[in-house]
């Protein structure tokens, strides 16, 4: 009984955690559906937006929620400056230089960031209390991510099928050499789809905050770059919705995985989880590479 008590919690937990990483994933998949550009460096961004969230909580008081709105500023800004000085010469060049570019400028954010907040792990505690849910007490910051991850992701979906420029980045999508000839100026969807893409991942990383309190560091985000590359290839890398949706599977799964792997004597489940993450890659490349929605 009491090993099912943990497995439904630790369930519960995953599907909270799996809404913060699935929109997490959707900044990956938008930069790649729309320009086609792998964003290797995605798990330095998150990092800036954990620092957002830390900083403004340490100095200012201010809750992470509303963290979040200068959050996807700061990150759209970024990625805007990003797109002008290196992307937009890249967008038609080989992938393998679009790759290396975005290493090098994940790399060069890490390093930058270390030489302002320094190398050691910082944290913060937002306490505001809890809900007893199936077996287990869930502290509304938990609640409050998963809430926050499902009204973006909503809005960022009617934004993409309802306004002007969603339709026209979906035009863009589905023929750029057409979408030219009805008058959309390419070159500006690239801009906003990237830096709405940085936007995003930089805005994610505030709610990661509110799982990892104590693990803000310059060079978090290699666990969360592996992560997204899974969800992304497990929803359809091009598909942003598609990547939500595998971030609750991927959710449940993790920590799913922490209550079965603990069932193994001399087994350290956390280390296993993440090469649990990795089988789940090419498990998924092997019998369903397009991903759960095609790459749609």
């Amino acid at each position: 009984m009491a090993f099912v008590e943990q497995l439904i919690s630790n369930l519960l937990y995953g599907a909270i955690l799996g809404s913060v990483y699935g929109l997490a994933t959707m900044g990956l998949s938008l930069i790649f559906g729309v320009l086609r550009i792998v964003n290797v460096g995605h798990g330095a961004f998150i990092m800036v937006g954990a620092f957002i969230a830390y900083w403004m909580f340490i100095l200012y008081g201010i809750p992470p929620l509303i963290s979040l709105f200068l959050a996807i500023a700061v990150g759209m800004a970024i990625g805007l400056a990003i797109y002008m000085l290196v992307v937009k010469r890249l967008v038609d060049a080989p992938e393998l230089a679009s790759l290396l570019a975005m290493f090098a400028i994940g790399i060069f954010i890490e390093e930058f960031a270390k030489q302002i907040w320094g190398a050691d792990y910082v944290g913060y505690s937002w306490e505001i209390g809890g809900v007893s849910m199936l077996f287990t007490e869930v502290p509304f910051t938990k609640l409050l991510a998963f809430a926050s991850s499902i009204v973006i992701a909503a809005v960022v979906y009617v934004w993409f099928r309802k306004t002007k420029i969603g339709k026209a980045v979906r035009a863009v999508v589905e023929d750029r050499e057409g979408a030219t000839t009805c008058g959309i100026d390419v070159s500006r969807i690239y801009a906003l789809s990237f830096s709405l893409g940085i936007g995003l991942t930089v805005l994610s990383g505030v709610l990661v905050t509110l799982f990892t309190p104590v693990g803000i560091n310059v060079y978090m985000g290699g666990e969360y770059t592996l992560k997204a590359f899974v969800i992304a290839v497990l929803g359809g890398l091009a598909s942003p919705w598609g990547a939500f949706y595998a971030g609750f599977i991927f959710g449940l799964i993790e920590n799913g995985s922490y209550t079965l792997l603990g069932l193994i004597p001399g087994v350290e489940p956390f280390g296993l989880t993440r090469f649990l993450s990795s089988v789940v890659l090419m498990l998924v490349l092997l019998v369903k590479p397009t991903g759960l929605l095609g790459g749609e």
